[in-house]
C-alpha cells in the first residue's frame, strides 16, 4: 500500500513537473534548434527592445530602491495607526490584474488623471512614454523588494545596532554599516525579484505606456506584437527565449543568495 501511495505520488509530480517545466523547455528547444534566437544577434527590433528593457528596468530598479528602502525599513521598525492599510497598498500590486494596474496608472497620471494635470502644467509628459514604462514597472515590481527588506530589516539583530550605538555610531551609519550588512541576503534577493518582475511587466506597460516601437516597446511587447504578425514568429521566439533565460538566471541568483544566507 505504501508502495503505491509512493509511486501515485511521483506519478503527480511528474505529471506536475511536465505541465510546469515542458513549454519552456520546448521554447529554448525551438529557439535553438529553428536558429531563431541568433535573431537577437541581428534584429534590429529584437536588439532595440532589449535594450529599451534594460535600460527601463534597471531605472525601475533604482527608483525601488530610493522609495522602497525607506518604507521597508518604517514598516519593518515602527508600528503606527494605519500601517496595515499601508502594508495592504505594498501589496496589492502583486494580486492586481497588470491590465488593471495600467488602467490605475492612467487614471492617476494621465493628462486627464487625477495629478496628470500637474505634470502637464510643468511641462512633463508621462503617459505613451518612456517615463510612463518606468513607471508601470516600478508599480509591480516594487512590492518585491519592499516585501523582502521589510522581512530582512524585521529579522536583524537588533543587540548589534544598539552596540553600535553605544560606540557613538549615528541612526545613518548604523544603518548604513550594521543594519544593511544583516538584511543583505534578503535585500539582494528583493533586488534580483524586483528587477526581474519589471523586465517581464507587460500589461500595465501597454495599458500606460502603449507600445510605439523603439520608445515604449519593451521586449514582452515586441513577443506580443510579433507573435500577432506574419513573418515575426521567429522574432517573437528569440525575445521569449531571452526572457526565459533571464528569469532563469534570475531563479539561480535567488537560490545562490538564499543559500548564502543560510551558510554565513
Amino acid at each position: 500500500m505504501a508502495g503505491f501511495r509512493s509511486s501515485g505520488l511521483w506519478i503527480l509530480a511528474a505529471i506536475a513537473i511536465a505541465l510546469l517545466g515542458l513549454p519552456v523547455l520546448v521554447l529554448l528547444g525551438r529557439a535553438v534548434l529553428e536558429g531563431s534566437l541568433g535573431l537577437t544577434l541581428t534584429s534590429r527590433a529584437v536588439i532595440d527592445a532589449l535594450a529599451l528593457s534594460l535600460v527601463t528596468s534597471g531605472a525601475s530598479l533604482f527608483l525601488t530602491v530610493c522609495i522602497g528602502t525607506p518604507l521597508a525599513y518604517l514598516l519593518a521598525r515602527r508600528r503606527f495607526r494605519g500601517s496595515w492599510l499601508v502594508e495592504g497598498f505594498v501589496d496589492l500590486p502583486i494580486v492586481l490584474p497588470p491590465s488593471v494596474a495600467g488602467l490605475a496608472l492612467l487614471f492617476a497620471f494621465g493628462r486627464r488623471g487625477a495629478i496628470g494635470p500637474v505634470f502637464e502644467a510643468a511641462g512633463i509628459e508621462i503617459p505613451f512614454t518612456t517615463l510612463a514604462v518606468v513607471l508601470a514597472q516600478t508599480f509591480v515590481s516594487a512590492p518585491f523588494f519592499i516585501r523582502a527588506a521589510r522581512a530582512g530589516f524585521r529579522d536583524t539583530n537588533r543587540d548589534l545596532e544598539d552596540a553600535a550605538r553605544a560606540d557613538g555610531a549615528g541612526e545613518w551609519a548604523v544603518f548604513r554599516s550594521v543594519t544593511v550588512p544583516l538584511a543583505n541576503a534578503a535585500l539582494a534577493a528583493g533586488l534580483v525579484l524586483a528587477w526581474a518582475r519589471a523586465l517581464g511587466e507587460f500589461g500595465a506597460t501597454i495599458m500606460f505606456a502603449g507600445n510605439i516601437e523603439g520608445r515604449t516597446q519593451t521586449l514582452p511587447l515586441l513577443v506580443y506584437s510579433d507573435f500577432q504578425s506574419v513573418d515575426g514568429l521567429g522574432r517573437s521566439t528569440a525575445a521569449a527565449a531571452v526572457l526565459v533565460l533571464a528569469g532563469l538566471a534570475v531563479l539561480v541568483a535567488v537560490r545562490a543568495l538564499h543559500w548564502r544566507s543560510l551558510f554565513a
